[in-house]
Order: structure tokens, then sequence, then C-alpha cells
């Protein structure tokens, strides 16, 4: 059991399911450029469309390098601040009245867990290699 769970294809798929919601936001406001623009409008950012196209490079740049290992910990320390950053825009629970606090505060603390997996993954990637450890 544990030949299998340390396989390379393991690590990949579990990298694969970090950047998930990354890779199909990127590539749903590449698709509908207009929806990306009236996201940004939402949260009251602004020039929405630099901003717009600056998220879709994020999301998928970021999300290639952590997928391929070409500078892993700089992709997931860019989506690490990038979730971050996002999460006390779009989740401030502590604004909202019941009942969408409890959902709106369920999330962000899901996406808080999303940062530290990303610090995680920056983190091991800077160790220095012992003893054959990939």
């Amino acid at each position: 059991m544990r030949n299998l769970f340390i396989a390379p294809w393991v690590r990949w798929l579990a990298l694969l399911g970090l950047c998930a919601a990354y890779l199909q936001g990127g590539l749903n406001k590449a698709i509908d450029f207009p929806a990306a623009i009236a996201e940004m409008n939402h949260f009251g950012l602004s020039p929405a469309a630099p901003l717009a196209i600056a998220v879709i490079v994020l999301e998928l740049g970021a999300s290639v390098l952590i997928l391929t290992g070409f500078y892993r910990w700089l992709g997931a320390l860019a989506l690490a601040g990038f979730t971050l950053l996002a999460t006390f825009v779009a989740l401030r629970f502590w604004e909202m009245a019941p009942p969408e606090r409890f959902m709106a505060a369920n999330s962000f603390f899901e996406h808080m867990g999303l940062v530290g997996g990303f610090v995680l993954v920056a983190w091991h990637d800077l160790q220095p290699q012992h003893e054959g450890r990939a």
C-alpha cells in the first residue's frame, strides 16, 4: 500500500486536485470573458478587464507551474496569495446575516485550507533534496 501511495502519479493527481478549481476558473473566464469582467465588477474591482486578464493568466499559469514542476514553489505561492486575497474580498462572512453567514464562513475556511495546501506544496518544493527524496 505504501508503494502505491508514494507513486509519482499519485502526487501529480493530488496536485491536479489542488489546482482543479483554478484551471476550471481560468478556462471559464477565458471562454466567457464578459462574465469574467462582470465578476470583477460584482466585487468592486477595477479596472475590470485588465484585472480579469491578470486573474486568468495567474490561475492558468500558476497551475501549469505546479503541475509541470517548473518553479512549482512560485506557482504555489502565487495561488496561495491570490486565494488569500480573493477570500477576503469575496467571503466576508462577518458582514453577512444568517443563513448566508454560515455558508460563507464554511467557504472562507475551506479557502484557508487551500492556502495552507499551496504553502505546503511550496515548502516541500523548496526543501533540500535528501537521500533520493523527490
